[in-house]
């Protein structure tokens, strides 16, 4: 793509206000607890963003809510926040922020991918892998704090502590609500963007 077009009004418009929803999703009810760990309903923003600009723009978006959720975990918003960034606060930085940003690269590439050959089957794996990608990261970087993760698990096993303790319920939770939202508003912007072009 040229600089110019990736440039455009239209292109810069639809990002920033998926920038703007990531942050504010993020920031005042992205999130909602369920145990010590919190659904991310900042992954739809990812995934259309990383659909509508592609992997690069998805990657810049989990960037943004990568950040927004360290500065919560920095401010100490949960107890769990407060045990893993006092304990373990170098794997804490990079958990944040990577797995996030991951999850959007890998979506567009994904949808870059698939889209050619169909393009509704697309859609669907791109907004389905964010949630699993963001959810492993998660807990490879649970598996080496261990100066908060594992002194939670105490005697229990630790991968085991992790899957049932800290990622089920939130992991299905995520992966439902990005398989129906993120799709029907990817449909919604498409005749949107019909509608506003034959004007």
């Amino acid at each position: 793509m040229k600089r110019k077009e990736f440039f455009s009004a239209k292109r810069v418009t639809g990002m920033a206000v998926l920038l703007a929803l990531v942050i504010v999703l993020q920031a005042f009810g992205g999130s909602i607890a369920i145990g010590a760990v919190q659904l991310n309903f900042t992954l739809i923003p990812i995934v259309l963003g990383a659909i509508l600009y592609g992997p690069l723009v998805g990657a810049f978006l989990g960037f943004a809510c990568g950040v927004v959720v360290l500065v919560q975990v920095i401010m100490g918003m949960s107890p769990f926040y407060v045990l893993i960034w006092t304990n373990d606060p170098i794997v804490t930085t990079l958990t944040c922020i990577v797995k996030t940003t991951v999850a959007g690269l890998v979506s567009g590439w994904v949808y870059k991918l698939l889209s050619g050959k169909n393009g509704l089957v697309a859609v669907f794996v791109a907004s389905g892998i964010v949630p699993f990608i963001n959810t492993a990261l998660f807990i490879v970087g649970c598996l080496f704090m261990t100066g908060s993760v594992h002194v939670m698990a105490g005697e229990q096993n630790v991968l085991g502590f992790i899957l049932v303790g800290l990622v089920t319920f939130n992991f299905f939770i995520e992966l439902a609500v990005n398989l129906i939202v993120a799709p029907a508003l990817h449909r919604v912007i498409g005749i949107m963007d019909k509608q506003f072009s034959r004007k």
